[in-house]
């Protein structure tokens, strides 16, 4: 059976520009949560975005629990579109995991990647002390897994203020717990085990496409100094501190976060 890969992944083209930018949306998420910056890139872009498998309006039949226990699973997929779509040299701007994803993939395929911005990116959340700082202890997710297998819309409203981490702004926060509450809590448990158990650090030092790291003020899920050691380990790599609080800027700032990839586009 030939999987169509577009329909699979929900995939939408916008946007009639001869370069190509890819947004991948982060765990709990899906395309939409790109809305405020797509229309900065329209005019002189051609825009594609997704949806990951079990995430939006992606085909969920096509969920494997085997495929999806590591994050090749994901980057297989974002190659298998850009394939579809013949896309080259792209601009891939990955949101949380999706950093992670998108650079395993260009380290696979190079080809299809010019740049890559990465959105609050983490090569791994866990600590790994004395040497690296992730910003969580393995017993801070065990209790956050089992929280989602126990309570999961209980888990997406404890969540959701603490990432967003914007409090004056309550329909951010509304808007998120309601975005991973939309998802199939076995997926997303699953999901939620890949990101914050993975460990990209060994492979940092094979990724070669020019990168842009966009590090957030006071980020629950990526602090400081994750931007910096990703900076640090990351060759061909630029490290921008954002004024835009929590872990989702495209959300909270989406002025900011387009002037910031922007600034990189043209100045690299």
């Amino acid at each position: 059976m030939t999987v169509d890969i577009l329909v699979r992944n929900n995939v939408k083209v916008l946007g009639s520009g001869s370069q190509t930018i890819v947004f991948a949306h982060g765990f709990g998420c899906d395309q939409d949560m790109w809305r405020y910056i797509i229309p900065g890139f329209m005019e002189n872009y051609r825009v594609v975005l997704f949806d990951y498998v079990g995430s939006g309006e992606s085909q969920i039949n096509y969920y494997d629990a085997i495929k999806y226990s590591n994050l090749q699973g994901y980057a297989e997929d974002v190659l298998e579109v850009m394939e579809a779509l013949e896309l080259k040299d792209t601009i891939f701007v990955g949101h949380s995991v999706s950093s992670m994803i998108g650079m395993l993939a260009s380290i696979q395929n190079p080809k299809y990647f010019k740049k890559i911005i990465m959105l609050g990116p983490s090569p791994r959340y866990v600590n790994d002390l004395p040497n690296y700082y992730g910003g969580f202890d393995r017993n801070d997710i065990d209790e956050l897994l089992e929280m989602m297998q126990m309570n999961f819309i209980g888990w997406a409203s404890y969540l959701a203020p603490i990432v967003m981490n914007n409090p004056e702004r309550k329909e951010l926060t509304e808007e998120l717990e309601k975005s991973f509450c939309s998802r199939d809590p076995h997926i997303a448990r699953q999901f939620a085990e890949v990101t914050f158990l993975s460990d990209c650090r060994i492979d940092l030092e094979q990724a070669t496409v020019p990168t842009l790291i966009l590090q957030c003020s006071d980020d629950s899920i990526a602090p400081v100094e994750v931007g910096d050691y990703l900076h640090a380990h990351l060759k061909n790599s630029r490290l921008q501190q954002m004024t835009a609080k929590g872990h989702y800027p495209h959300l909270s700032q989406p002025e900011e976060t387009i002037r910031m990839i922007k600034d990189y586009l043209t100045s690299a």
